[in-house]
């Protein structure tokens, strides 16, 4: 093989636009191996001459591959590097580029749940809601353009990363720095979600605690307002010296729960969600049962 046998820029892009469909195909034997081995096919043509070699090439791409989708782009660039050595003549077996894979894919896919999953996607998607709520056509189109060409680049570029470094990128999977990011992007991912479930999180309760008549000059007699706009203007002097509306103060469950600590019941129902979660209790249980409560708890005049 020609020594200046290398792959152009071209077709590097080529696969990157390619892996956006890693999961296209997605099944439970060998999980994204069709995406993969699709992904992979302008490298295999550009490197490869023979129908013999291009079908060995095509078939080791074929074994099982499951990690984050996004993540999976620089293992795309070491792999490249691997089978352009193999194609200048190196000696690189298919053991070797399956092992440099499914040593890789591990510690990664721990990555990508954390950084993409729950810091990316809610801070875009709240940035986006907030937005949308407020009527504002953008709201859906920040959070659509924003997150793709976030994960496009960042797919773009730690795939150049992994082919610029080649297998050499092995040796670091060894030392703590995949360690030290799942955990910093963990903790942030768990900071932006606390904030979003007091956003978003609302239990509103509808039941009184206590009713309490108040005393003659305490509250503002409508009958004895005069006419006309002077009525008006006595009855928002009387509230500005805190006379009440009503002859009689009620108490809400839900005030004093906001008197103690605004949101408590959003977190609380955020934890109990999160134990289930650990239970193994299906999400689509929880969801249903979350319906069903709220609709009894209405009828029932609680909430």
């Amino acid at each position: 093989m020609s020594e200046k046998l290398q792959l152009t820029k071209n077709d590097r892009q080529k696969v990157w636009l390619r892996s956006t469909f890693l999961q296209g195909s997605w099944n439970y034997e060998r999980m994204q191996n069709l995406g993969w081995a699709y992904s992979m096919v302008p490298a295999i043509k550009r490197l490869y001459t023979s129908k013999e070699d291009r079908a060995a090439a095509l078939e080791r791409h074929m074994e099982f591959f499951n990690t984050h989708p996004y993540v999976a782009s620089p293992i795309l660039g070491v792999t490249l590097a691997l089978e352009e050595e193999r194609a200048r003549g190196a000696e690189i077996d298919d053991a070797a580029i399956q092992g440099v894979k499914i040593g890789m894919m591990g510690p990664l896919a721990g990555i990508g749940d954390p950084v993409f999953w729950f810091t990316v996607r809610p801070i875009l998607g709240a940035l986006g809601a907030s937005l949308a709520l407020s009527g504002n056509i953008m709201g859906p189109i920040i959070f659509f353009v924003l997150w793709n060409l976030i994960r496009m680049a960042f797919q773009w570029y730690t795939q150049e990363l992994g082919y610029r470094a080649g297998s050499e990128i092995t040796k670091n999977m060894s030392g703590g720095i995949l360690q030290d990011i799942t955990k910093g992007a963990s903790i942030l991912g768990m900071f932006i979600l606390a904030v979003l479930v007091q956003r978003w999180v609302s239990i509103k309760f509808a039941f009184n605690v206590s009713e309490v008549q108040l005393d003659e000059k305490a509250y503002i007699h409508w009958d004895q307002l005069p006419e006309g706009w002077e009525g008006i203007r006595e009855a928002f002097a009387q509230v500005g010296s805190g006379l009440s509306q009503t002859p009689t103060k009620v108490t809400s469950f839900q005030d004093n729960l906001d008197s103690l600590i605004p949101g408590l019941m959003g977190l609380l129902l955020t934890f109990l969600c999160m134990w289930l979660l650990k239970k193994k209790v299906s999400p689509i249980t929880i969801i249903l049962a979350l319906f069903v409560v709220g609709i009894l708890a209405h009828v029932a005049g609680i909430m």
